[in-house]
Formats: C-alpha cells, structure tokens, sequence
C-alpha cells in the first residue's frame, strides 16, 4: 500500500505592501500618461525637417533679403500645416479622451516664444539686422519646444534645447552662416527629433 501523498503547499499570498507598490506603480503611470501630450508627430516633424531643407536651400539663392524672407515665411506656412494636420492625424489615431488638457498645456506652453520670435522678425528686418533673424528664431523656436516639451515626452524638450544652443551659435556666427544654421536647425534637428519620437512614441 502506497503513502498517501501529500498536496503541494499553496504559494505563499502576496505581501500586502508589495500589492500596494504594484497598484501605486500603475496608478501613478496612468496618471502621467493622461498628463503627458503624446500627440507630437514624429514622421510629420520629420517632414516639416524635409521642407525646411528644400526652404534653406532656396533662400540661400535669393538675390535680396526681401525674397529671402519671403521663401521663410512661405516655409513657416508649410511647416505649419505639415505639423497640424500630422497632429491632428495622430490624435485621431489614439482616439484619447483625456489628450484635450494636456493639448491646452502644451500650447499655452509653445505658442508665446513663438508669437515672440514673429513680433521681432518685423523690427530687425525694418532695422537693416536681418542677420541677427536666424539667431532669433532658432532661439525663440528653442524655447517653444522647451516649454511646450514640459508637458510632452522625453525626445521634445532635448529638441529644443539643441535648438536654443544652436541659436547661440548663430549670435556669434558670421552672417553668411544663417541658412546654413536654420538647415540644422529647422531641417536637421527636426528630421533627428522627429525619428526618435516616432520610433519610441509612434508616427
């Protein structure tokens, strides 16, 4: 006659304070998910890079500052639409109902620097210091993507801090730098950026 066996003991339970971790630990990525604008498009600030490319390297031709300032602000008309319809695209793909607040932050937080580099494009072109363009808008554009970039993943901020730090490059440049700082800058920067948010983040 066999011993009877005897059943395998349950697994020990769960120690109550490492459930509360994992419950913390969930409840606390969930919350800065629905506090972090993950709507920035990548591939469309990869095309936004493309068309800033394209812009540079037409403005460098120009004969006269006036159409070189035209072909930018063409360019600023390009990129603006690439970039919201690209997020506007994106939005409608995650289909989030809480995307709106922090949609709101990051705009309060992104459109003033930029608002700032439009008002003084007008007075340093009126001035004879056009020169001085490229710094400013690499720099107020810098700051945007900083500020805006609080409030969005990780890729957006290092974005424009690469953008601040090459604007400073551009105050000390020699003036015939400026097309090639904004390929960089709206082209170069944009198109790496724009890579790694929608390799980690999606398009």
């Amino acid at each position: 006659m066999q011993p009877l066996r005897r059943p395998d003991p349950d697994p020990p339970p769960t120690a109550l304070h490492e459930h509360a971790a994992e419950q913390l630990a969930f409840i606390r990525d969930a919350m800065e998910r629905a506090g972090t604008f993950t709507a920035v498009p990548g591939w469309g600030a990869v095309a936004m890079g493309g068309s800033a490319l394209v812009a540079s390297a037409a403005a460098a031709l120009q004969p006269s500052r006036a159409q070189w300032l035209a072909i930018w602000v063409l360019e600023l008309g390009v990129a603006v639409g690439i970039g919201v319809t690209a997020m506007l695209r994106k939005l409608r793909a995650e289909r989030s109902l809480q995307a709106r607040k922090p949609l709101r932050r990051f705009l309060l937080a992104f459109l003033p620097p930029i608002w700032v580099g439009a008002l003084l494009t007008v007075p340093l072109y009126r001035s004879d210091r056009a020169e001085l363009l490229p710094a400013a808008w690499l720099l107020s554009y810098g700051a945007a993507v900083v500020s805006g970039g609080a409030f969005s993943v990780r890729p957006v901020p290092a974005m424009g801090l690469a953008f601040m730090a090459l604007g400073t490059v551009a105050l000390a440049a020699a003036p015939a730098a400026g097309d090639l700082l904004l390929a960089i800058g709206f082209g170069g920067i944009h198109i790496v950026g724009g890579w790694l948010v929608a390799r980690r983040y999606g398009g």
